[in-house]
């Protein structure tokens, strides 16, 4: 058995560090005399932590607040400008790549459609490569920390970044390894689109402060990210959360993924719209590619629309009920493009039919609201794998664009 490795006074310096900076870009601003019983850290450790982080330009000052008889108090936050990431969504219609600050506002994107069967590892790679040298041209010199990238399907957690999407035709595709290749010096984390999207929402959108909480993310295809005491949920083989690929009919509608079924073959963009074709003999809707499509049929009051799309309001509420009565969860965040577009116009109807197919215990406990960050949600998570880096002690200070 391997003995415990001893603590340094360097180790006990860098964990003093973070936790004080996790606690500055979470809950700032905040004062010194704030930063003490929100980090158990004394007040000579906290005036001396502060200060290298000053000067390393990691923090910066936010104003002051009056105090009770002495001097006014500096309020303290992390500067979003201090450094640079890059987020990337890797989706069925587009690559979109996005240089954000460190809290997560855009600085420059871009974006490269995908035509359908052109989801080849060595197009998507291309795409990426692309569209990260692009927004790096647009840093200004600031430090950048490194890429983040939201993938459909199986994501093997670990630096390899091994792919299994059945959507795309991947099996076992090591795209992690594959852009640290191009894209070297900067560090690359690859991660399920879903469970990006997950973070996203936690940190800064509608599951922000929730312990037990389910975000789905319907686009093309359905996902989720699946949180369990305020921490995502990976399963033994990092593929919990598939969501999409529970069964919904027996013997039902063919899903992509080669099963039948599937609720993603019922409320999946494409599924909707496949519906809607196969009931009408219309051939296509507008020609401009899913999301424009989806818009069409949405407003569309015709009965062959109105009946598919309230068959599949059901069926969605029917798949959250089932994460209702399996998981318990305080909050089900709605998220996606597709997943944005039925709840601005379907979410009463869907917060319905989840109650009519779930337990009344675990519909009671929990809200079902929309997303927050909008559909560049993923690209946003997928950045936030560096920021935890960052956050973590891990990411250093940022390294020159290649």
């Amino acid at each position: 058995m391997e003995a415990p490795r001893h603590r340094t006074t360097r180790d006990l310096k860098l964990g003093n560090r973070m936790r004080l900076l996790r606690t500055l870009y979470f809950d700032g601003p905040l004062t010194r005399r704030d930063l003490a019983p929100a980090t158990d850290l004394s007040t000579a450790t906290i005036s001396n932590v502060t200060a290298e982080l000053l000067a390393d330009g990691v923090l910066r000052e936010a104003g002051k607040v009056e105090s009770d008889g002495g001097r006014p108090q500096i309020l303290l936050e992390v500067d979003p400008g201090h450094a640079r990431v890059v987020g990337v969504d890797v989706g069925e219609t587009q690559v979109r790549v996005e240089l954000l600050d460190l809290k997560l506002a855009e600085q420059a994107g871009v974006r490269y459609a995908l035509a359908p069967g052109r989801h080849d590892p060595a197009t998507v790679i291309e795409h990426i490569v692309a569209g990260v040298k692009e927004v790096l041209g647009e840093a200004g010199g600031v430090p950048v920390l490194g890429v983040g990238v939201g993938m459909p399907g199986i994501v093997e957690y670990g630096p390899e970044g091994v792919i299994h999407a059945k959507a795309f035709g991947w099996d076992a595709v090591p795209l992690g390894r594959m852009l640290m290749e191009r894209l070297d010096p900067l560090p690359v984390h690859v991660e399920n689109g879903a469970m990006t999207m997950g973070q996203a929402e936690l940190w800064f959108g509608a599951g922000r402060g929730a312990q037990n909480a389910v975000i789905a993310l319907i686009g093309s295809g359905v996902g989720s990210c699946i949180v369990a005491g305020g921490a995502l949920y990976r399963g033994a083989g990092s593929s919990a959360g598939e969501w999409g690929h529970t069964t919904m009919a027996v013997a039902g509608r063919p899903c992509r993924c080669g099963c039948r079924g599937c609720l993603e073959a019922y409320v999946g963009a494409e599924g909707i719209l496949d519906r809607y074709l196969a009931a009408t003999g219309v051939v296509e809707l507008t020609g401009e590619g899913e999301e424009a499509d989806l818009e069409r049929l949405l407003d569309d009051d015709s009965p062959a629309a109105v009946a598919v799309l309230d068959e599949t309001v059901e069926y969605l509420g029917a798949g959250l009920a089932d994460l209702l009565n399996l998981f318990n969860p305080e909050l089900i965040v709605i998220g996606g493009w597709a997943g944005h577009m039925l709840a601005r116009r379907r979410l009463d109807d869907i917060q319905a039919a989840a109650r009519s197919y779930s337990l009344g215990q675990p519909f009671a406990t929990a809200r079902i609201v929309p997303g927050l960050l909008g559909p560049d949600a993923v690209a946003k998570g997928a950045a936030t794998l560096v920021i935890e880096r960052f956050l973590s002690g891990e990411g250093g200070a940022g390294r020159a664009a290649p």
